[in-house]
């Protein structure tokens, strides 16, 4: 109910709230005087809604202009790279700020002057990408199929570690059990995804950073080689 509360234009109304959250309006009227009790701030008029002056829990952020103007250009970018839950959370993030700030700065928020316009999306989400994305947040490893170039074919158990949003492609950084070494497998070319209960935890971090400073000195030493 606060999640709509700071989402949603205000004022708000009582059906509206019922609505998104799929409740009666009592249970709306319900939740709101909880909320007014631990301490938000929620103004309301007969014929009109609801207004969230101060939800009571985050505290009053205070970010200079530019900042501002990073954070909506960098959602807006999230908006357009993103997988649907991604997305989601990007707009979620955007309504959390705004409920912690001040009126003036809000508008700056709302009235920012960096966009974003594609004329297309850059990636293709396949439906395991959340999948993966779990695997890496709880350190258990995946059984998946991937394509090569050449469009071979392997079963392969992975241990994930990042994903990377590269210009055009999707990646994931991961140690493969099969090749015993760090590899990088784009994500377009992986055919099925399943997860397991092998564990790896806690070694996700130490590995990404040892894959991390590999890339780096493998970067290094091609800058080093003399052009032809």
């Amino acid at each position: 109910m606060l999640h709509l509360l700071r989402s949603l234009p205000p004022p708000v109304t009582a059906q509206q709230l019922a609505s998104s959250a799929e409740v009666s309006l009592r249970s709306v009227y319900r939740d709101i005087e909880v909320l007014r009790a631990g301490g938000a701030e929620i103004d309301s008029e007969r014929g009109y809604g609801y207004t969230l002056i101060n939800d009571g829990i985050l505290r009053p952020q205070g970010f200079t202009r530019l900042e501002i103007e990073a954070i909506t250009l960098g959602m807006a970018e999230v908006r357009h790279m993103g997988d649907p839950a991604l997305v989601e959370a990007a707009e979620a993030v955007l309504a959390k700020v705004a409920a912690t700030l001040p009126s003036k700065t809000q508008e700056h928020l709302v009235h920012a002057i960096s966009h974003v316009r594609r004329l297309s999306r850059r990636y293709d989400h396949p439906q395991d990408i959340e999948v993966i994305r779990e695997a890496c947040w709880h350190e258990r490893a995946l059984a998946i199929t991937y394509t090569d170039q050449y469009g071979a074919a392997t079963e392969r158990t992975i241990w994930p570690l990042a994903i990377v949003y590269l210009e055009q492609t999707l990646m994931v950084l991961a140690r493969c059990t099969l090749r015993e070494g760090f590899r990088m497998f784009r994500v377009e070319r992986i055919q099925s995804v399943e997860p397991t209960t092998i564990s790896f935890r806690p070694r996700r971090a130490n590995l990404l950073r040892r894959y991390l400073r590999e890339l780096k000195e493998e970067g290094a030493r091609r800058a080093k080689q003399p052009s032809l």
